[in-house]
């Protein structure tokens, strides 16, 4: 559109001198008063000053004269024409539905009501179609429908008389020459059974004498069994009685379904001709987006999209029934909505719980976030339409839109429940937890608790309080542990795939079932054997003592207990390397080795120029992921020693020499209830595993390259 920034004019409305269909044709406007003003306006932006303000003053004229205009007249008298042609034309319409036959469907009886319809329309507007481009898309779309509907119908017409011959002749089936009918189908089918089996044999023997192969004999039963009982079914239809009643199913099913499918080819032709006839309107500016933003659906209504509107309607009522009321306490189940949110129940009931309070104050806020989404969406909707209308482009019909759902709204249809389900059981949670992190829900304050600030988080940064100097003794062991198990990991798995890949072992097949027996085994499993082994009574244990000559207590000393911490998840997780691994191996042209071995490479060389690469190219980001699990490994530390063995003059009494932070974070919410700090440790360790997770994977060669 052409804006106008001239003193004087500058509130006037701005009009484009022509109009722009859907895909994209230009045409001259039909509206010649709209058309005036679109080339004064042009004039005026283009004239020299001498000139401007006699072309300012006659495009004034042109609007304050605006109903006086002979392209204006004309049209109102086109308008109140058009609204009485309505009118009689509802008349007529009842005058001619009560003139039908009363024995007819509805199908057709609304058919020949939607012919009679189009015929009128298209008498009324043929002599408007240079007048406007709504009477022209009129003309067009009754000529269209009139060319169209009587063929539907013409099928319908022929459908229906064979559907009701077909009910007449059930009642006149002769019951026992039916009866005769279904005896020769079954003598028939069993015959056809018996050469079938004999068929059967003989190909079965000529596989045994080697004459056929065992796919020939597979298809050629497969043949042999289709061909039966295509004969067997069109045998049946013998019987007059299976006969009519399938003749009354396909006419009953063209009568519904293909009768609905050559009407929705009418109304695509339609859609298609919107596209192509322009539409003219004397706004300027879209403006209903703006005027009906806090209520959906209305601004629909507005662009005459009914159904759409009412559709949207549904969101002003999530919107101010559900939504709003929400955050403002109504319906909560004990909170006050946002303002709980605030106050935590202080000053409340005896019986009211913060944490209450809190989790419906955050479900508030995510609603409320929903509902401003769902108001934003609904005001783009309405503002793309009116600025399509501006440019000449006609609003989507109802059938438009529901067409455009199936196609291209399929994926936001089957998402939307995922992302309602992952605020419920995602978002909510993670943002409960980082306002957990900021309160001081304790021990003693486990149902009134109060806001604390970044209390938690400065205790935690100078190393005071409950968390102390254990917090950094433990996040060094959690990270140590997890560079060191994870990287061993990786280490024998990727070892093993290149020995049990390499060409000159025998029994591939067994040790590569033994190699993953960590990853089949529940690993449940294998951390309790190993705990119940390195008991003070237990085999590995007396095994240790007999070869060192001393006692040693595995689980009672810090370090062994770490060392063999790192061994067994070194173990435990290399069967997911191994599998990883032995994929990408197996993928690995042969044509590099050779190509390396001509060039005079070393067994060296060519695993550390050509198979690392490319198996760290196709699983750097899987192996990225396992150092993030193993940070969280929760199980493997609490199922082994418990997290022990406990030192409570370096640890206190809330932790042990081998818990990881994960399990530290365990002890301190579930078992003694410290949920803020431990709710604040959770934060930072999210933060900072999804920091170095990010680096590693932006690092990778396949991120680098966009495979992710």
């Amino acid at each position: 559109m052409k804006a106008n920034s001239h003193k004087g004019v500058s509130s006037l409305a701005v009009y484009n001198k022509y109009l722009y269909d859907l895909i994209g044709n230009e045409y001259e406007r039909k509206n010649l008063y709209l058309e005036e003003i679109a080339i004064l306006e042009e004039e005026i932006k283009d004239a020299n000053k001498e000139s401007k303000s006699e072309l300012k003053s006659k495009l004034k004229s042109l609007y304050k004269n605006k109903h006086k205009n002979e392209y204006n007249i004309e049209l109102k008298q086109f308008k109140d024409k058009e609204k009485l042609f309505f009118s009689k034309l509802k008349n007529e319409k009842k005058s001619f539905q009560n003139s039908l036959d009363k024995n007819i469907s509805r199908k057709m009886k609304k058919l020949k009501t939607m012919l009679f319809e189009v015929e009128k329309k298209y008498e009324f507007y043929n002599d408007y179609m240079e007048l406007t481009y709504d009477a022209k898309f009129e003309f067009k779309k009754a000529k269209f429908s009139m060319r169209q509907i009587p063929e539907i119908i013409d099928f319908l017409n022929e459908n229906e008389i064979a559907l009701k011959t077909a009910l007449n002749a059930k009642g006149n089936i002769d019951l026992e020459l039916d009866k005769k009918a279904k005896l020769e189908i079954s003598e028939f089918k069993k015959m056809q059974n018996n050469e079938f089996k004999k068929e059967k044999k003989r190909l079965k023997e000529m596989r045994r004498q080697n004459i056929i192969s065992e796919k020939a004999k597979k298809n050629s039963i497969l043949e042999l069994k289709k061909k039966n009982k295509d004969l067997v079914k069109l045998k049946s239809y013998d019987s007059m009685t299976k006969s009519n009643r399938e003749l009354i199913k396909n006419k009953r099913f063209e009568i519904n379904n293909g009768t609905k499918q050559k009407l929705t080819i009418l109304r695509s032709d339609i859609a298609d001709l919107r596209r192509k006839v322009p539409i003219e309107t004397s706004q300027s500016k879209p403006i209903f987006g703006w005027l009906t933003f806090l209520i959906p659906g209305l601004g629909q209504v507005l662009n005459r999209q009914y159904i759409k509107g009412i559709a949207f309607f549904f969101i002003s009522l999530f919107v101010y029934l559900i939504a709003i009321p929400y955050a403002l306490g109504y319906g909560n189940y004990q909170g006050q909505g946002i303002s709980g949110l605030i106050s935590l129940a202080e000053g409340g009931k005896r019986l009211d719980k913060s944490l209450i309070f809190m989790i419906e104050g955050i479900l508030a806020i995510f609603l409320l976030v929903l509902a401003v989404g769902l108001l934003y969406f609904s005001f783009k909707d309405v503002l793309s339409v009116e600025k399509n209308r501006i440019k000449g482009i006609r609003p989507n019909s109802w059938f438009e839109t529901k067409t455009s759902i199936q196609q291209n709204g399929f994926p936001y249809m089957v998402s939307s429940p995922a992302l309602f389900l992952i605020m419920f059981t995602v978002l909510i949670p993670i943002a409960t937890t980082i306002m957990l992190s900021f309160t001081g829900m304790d021990p003693k304050h486990q149902s009134k608790f109060s806001w604390v600030g970044i209390q938690n988080y400065k205790l935690i940064a100078l190393g005071q309080g409950l968390a102390g100097e254990i917090f950094w003794y433990i996040l060094f062991w959690t990270v140590l542990w997890t560079l060191l198990s994870t990287t061993l990991a990786i280490l024998i798995g990727f070892t093993l795939s290149l020995l049990a890949n390499n060409e000159r072992v025998i029994g591939k097949t067994f040790f590569r079932t033994v190699y993953i027996l960590p990853w089949a085994v529940p690993a449940f499993i294998t951390i309790m054997f190993f705990s119940i082994m390195f008991s003070p009574d237990g085999a590995l244990t007396e095994i240790l003592n007999y070869i060192m000559g001393r006692r040693i207590e595995v689980k009672l000393d810090p370090n062994l207990t770490r060392i063999v911490l790192i061994l067994l998840q070194g173990w435990l997780g290399s069967a997911y390397v191994f599998l990883l691994s032995t994929g990408v191996l197996q993928g690995i042209p042969g044509d590099l080795y050779e190509a390396a071995d001509i060039d005079g490479a070393t067994s060296w060389q060519k695993v550390r120029h050509i198979t690392l690469p490319l198996i760290l190219f196709q699983t750097a980001p899987l192996l990225v992921g396992q150092y993030t699990f193993n940070f969280n490994n929760f199980s493997i530390i609490y199922l082994f020693n418990g997290g022990g063995p406990f030192n409570p003059s370096q640890y206190g009494n809330l932790a042990g020499s081998s818990d990881l932070l994960i399990s530290y974070i365990f002890k301190l919410t579930m078992e003694n209830q410290y949920q803020a700090i431990g709710a604040a440790i959770t934060s930072l360790i999210s933060i900072g595993l999804m920091f170095f997770a990010y680096l590693g994977f932006r690092n990778s060669k396949a991120f680098k390259e966009e495979r992710l």
